[in-house]
């Protein structure tokens, strides 16, 4: 997976953090849910403007 296509950097937003697709949700908020134990298909329900695609770019922007 490319993680280019879905996490976007843009200095007027979240302090030019990296986010997801263009929205106010951080790679940063992603990655600690799934620390915590959040289980993805949960992540999905919680933000379902949230794709599986998006979580997956996250985990490859970490490594």
């Amino acid at each position: 997976m490319k993680y280019k296509d879905r996490i976007t950097f843009d200095p007027e937003q979240c302090g030019g953090r990296p986010c997801i697709r263009g929205m106010r949700i951080r790679v940063q908020d992603v990655l600690e849910m799934l620390a915590c134990g959040m289980k993805e298909e949960t992540i999905l329900a919680d933000f379902p403007y949230l794709e599986s695609e998006d979580i997956r770019a996250c985990l490859c922007f970490a490594a």
